[in-house]
């Protein structure tokens, strides 16, 4: 992979926005709000990872979800778009998200094979498959359950057949794949939407990041969105 310019202007501001799910939402919200990027970023066969700007203060960078909140919780972006999901998987203290942007909207939910739904869970520990262990372990401690979590990142139906564990955690939309795969959802741990976060010295020490925060919230708030806590 290249990073192209990453390091040329340290005066610019960095927006982390993520690959997948959310980006498509995501791109018209950020044009309303006065971020845009250049040609090269909607360019299939590019392989950059950093990409400028409509404005000469602002490039973006194009990275996995979890890293969104990374990159922006240690500073080395100031402003971000990520799910909550990721959000409360990491739960950093330099992490702010003050706009939900009412957009890339699902649910984390619990899900196991259709067939074993209905035997309820008598024992004190499970194992679960799931990319959100923090998330995970919670929801199951409440209910005074010890999870022990397998760490996937990807093909989380294929779990529960496959003798991994007995049911996993993951990000459900539609259903339809659950479906697919004879799972059925038993419990929603969170319902999810993107959100606008923001590195908080930064919010405190840049007028720029605070000036993002209010175009942003602007354009929720036309569009029917409350801001987030």
């Amino acid at each position: 992979m290249t990073v192209t310019g990453i390091h040329d202007n340290p005066g610019q501001l960095t927006f982390a926005v993520p690959k997948g799910r959310i980006l498509d939402e995501a791109l018209p919200v950020m044009a309303r709000a006065g971020v845009e990027p250049d040609a090269e970023f909607h360019d299939p066969k590019s392989r950059a990872l950093a990409f400028a700007t409509t404005r000469p203060d602002m490039r973006l960078i194009r990275v996995r979800a979890f890293d969104v909140a990374t990159f922006v919780a240690h500073g080395a972006a100031q402003v971000g778009i990520v799910g909550s999901d990721v959000i409360e998987e990491f739960d950093y203290a330099d992490l702010y998200a003050p706009v939900d942007l009412g957009i890339g909207l699902c649910r984390l939910s619990v899900a196991r094979l259709a067939a074993d739904a209905q035997e309820p869970d008598s024992a004190s520990h499970l194992r679960v498959a799931t990319k959100y262990p923090n998330l995970t372990r919670r929801h199951f401690e409440a209910a005074g359950v010890q999870a022990e979590c397998v760490k996937l990142n990807g093909a989380m139906e294929l779990a529960p057949s496959l003798g991994l564990a007995r049911q996993i955690v993951d990000l459900v939309s539609t259903g339809r794949t659950l479906k697919e795969n004879g799972l059925v959802e038993t419990a929603t741990i969170l319902d999810i939407s993107a959100r606008l976060i923001v590195n908080r010295t930064a919010l405190k020490t840049d007028r720029r990041v605070a000036a993002l925060v209010d175009a942003f919230r602007r354009d929720a708030e036309a569009r029917g969105t409350s801001a987030a806590a």
